[in-house]
């Protein structure tokens, strides 16, 4: 009987090994329903990603070509325009060839370079709701200051930055994880390749990874957010103090789309990337994911055509 084991553990233990060096591809679990409901989904999300790309190139036309919106302002909406155009494309349109698709499946090099620009992308995301934050602290505030302060030379140059801070930040965890072996099942329940997931197939225990990973998500949401909180109160105290009613409400509502679109964002992600990444469920951590991947691109041409319309 021993001798008959022992051949089929040692080629069960040959398979693992094959399996956790030969490891390729990845295959996205996504949203794994009934052919009617993921060609329903396909529908929807195409719609979606439609609507998003025609809204925000809107408005960067907009912009170009209304000189009355050539100001430091318009500016920083117009590239963040162009950054939700670019954020959305990183994820839905392997999101919708995988509703097609029975297989579902990325190459290890594919996965790596969706969650370096994916995270990339939101990071810059995150410096350029901070410098708006900025842009209206400075014109409600210090509005006798704000032509010398925010000139669009400044304006150009901050938006550089953010571009430049937000492709370089997150160049050690993605590192990090690139270097761990993983092993089958290569399945990751998610519709992309997210750290979490990607750090529980790893042969071994990365806690330090991990560790690494929360500690740069915190780092980066907590930073800009209390600096976007403190802008805004400030601006709330200043509008506070204008006489008139109707000087309240057009200050007020040109921050109010603008503090929806942060809520909706910072909301979502501080639901998932603040805790490290063990503690997200697979199944919370991928719906709210997609609110903010795809709900927030959507909302912004709104929410910049409700601001040109005040």
């Amino acid at each position: 009987m021993r001798d008959i084991l022992m051949p089929l553990q040692t080629n069960e233990y040959s398979n693992i090994n094959n399996c956790s060096s030969s490891v390729s591809k990845f295959i996205l679990l996504g949203f794994s329903y009934t052919w009617e409901i993921q060609i329903f989904l396909f529908s929807v999300f195409s719609g979606t990603y439609i609507l998003t790309l025609t809204g925000n190139i809107c408005i960067i036309c907009a912009v170009m070509w209304d000189h009355q919106l050539q100001t430091p302002m318009y500016i920083l909406l117009a590239n963040f325009s162009f950054l939700e155009i670019w954020f959305i494309t990183s994820t839905v349109p392997n999101m919708l060839a995988n509703f097609l698709s029975e297989t579902n499946t990325i190459s290890v090099s594919g996965c790596f370079l969706q969650f370096y620009f994916f995270f990339s992308l939101g990071t810059t995301e995150t410096f350029f709701l901070s410098a708006m934050a900025f842009d209206r602290y400075l014109a409600i505030c210090r509005p006798l200051h704000y032509p010398t302060v925010m000139t669009v030379q400044r304006c150009i140059r901050t938006g550089a930055g953010c571009w430049v801070s937000g492709f370089l930040y997150f160049l050690l965890p993605i590192y990090l994880i690139s270097q761990l072996p993983f092993c089958c099942p290569n399945t990751i329940d998610h519709f992309l390749c997210d750290p979490g997931p990607l750090i529980k197939l790893s042969c071994v225990p990365a806690p330090a990874t991990e560790i690494i990973c929360a500690i740069c998500n915190s780092v980066l949401i907590f930073t800009t957010l209390v600096f976007i909180i403190s802008s805004y109160t400030l601006v709330i105290r200043a509008v506070l103090k204008v006489p008139s009613a109707e000087g309240r409400h057009k200050a007020f509502s040109t921050c109010g789309s603008h503090l929806a679109v942060v809520s909706l964002f910072y909301g979502s992600i501080m639901v998932v990337y603040v805790s490290p990444t063990a503690g997200n469920p697979a199944g919370i951590q991928k719906y709210v994911t997609l609110s903010y991947s795809v709900l927030t691109p959507l909302f912004n041409p709104l929410s910049i055509v409700f601001e040109i319309k005040r």
